[in-house]
């Protein structure tokens, strides 16, 4: 039985992650799966923006299945072994930086662990009023690997970010709000109306500029703004010669909505 949900509709993949009897945590088959979805998603021309939630309103995700991983702890080293390396795999593509594609968190209730690094890895997140999200991961003896130690520093104002990181405490979806780290919080019954508002304004927009807009400024976040100034990624290249890049001021001269190609 998959643990991953795909569904793609009118150019917009809804990504679930399956799994509500056990708070929609990842284990070794449900990183697989998922890593498979953001290939698609990725690769599929006919996708231009994907959202992706947990099953349920009480978690998003939970992050990594502890109860899976006791249960590896306990096999013979071989199994160990193979369940490391195939996670160490895994991990490097699920929270891979290369997605051109925006991605939408629609939180729908617990983001902990590997839930808040998938988050993280998102260009927007939408957050219901219940929701909690957190790092606890030194309270269970680990670290947050899948980027969570990197990505939050870089999110949130140093000392912030290391006294979430540090203590495991969770924080509210209002404090993540207040901190710059939810783009919009709504009660759990207006969660897909918000997260439906911004995928149509990004719908509106040129499939081509955004993967440029995305590509180029997730590329450049670690050169100075001069050196920012000058990269041009790949796909900002190709946007330079693609219609859209005349059809979208064409449109606008002659009030009429634009036919993106």
């Amino acid at each position: 039985m998959s643990n991953i949900v795909l569904d793609i509709d009118d150019h917009v993949a809804r990504i679930t992650i399956d799994r509500a009897e056990r708070m929609n945590a990842f284990d070794i088959n449900t990183h697989e799966q998922f890593a498979a979805a953001i290939d698609q998603v990725e690769s599929d021309d006919n996708i231009r923006v994907a959202v992706i939630t947990g099953a349920g309103d009480r978690s998003f995700c939970a992050g990594r299945d502890l109860k899976w991983t006791a249960e590896v702890s306990q096999a013979s080293p071989e199994v160990r072994a193979d369940a490391d390396r195939r996670m160490a795999a895994i991990t490097k593509l699920q929270f891979r930086h290369d997605i051109t594609k925006p991605l939408i968190a629609r939180i729908n209730g617990y983001a902990l662990g590997g839930g808040l690094e998938l988050a993280l890895a998102c260009d927007i997140i939408v957050a219901a009023e219940h929701a909690e999200i957190g790092l606890p991961e030194v309270r269970r003896g680990l670290i947050a690997g899948a980027m969570g130690i990197h990505r939050l520093p870089r999110q949130i104002p140093h000392h912030l970010a290391m006294g979430y990181l540090l203590t495991g405490r969770h924080m509210s979806a209002s404090r993540a709000a207040e901190i710059g780290l939810v783009n919009q919080v709504v009660p759990m019954a207006d969660l897909d109306q918000a997260v439906a508002t911004w995928v149509a304004d990004i719908k509106r927009c040129s499939p081509a500029a955004l993967r440029a807009t995305k590509q180029s400024a997730m590329d450049a976040l670690h050169l100075s703004l001069a050196e920012a100034g000058e990269y041009r990624s790949p796909m900002e290249q190709s946007w330079v010669d693609s219609a859209d890049r005349i059809e979208g001021p064409r449109a606008f001269a002659e009030k009429r909505d634009p036919n993106w190609s």
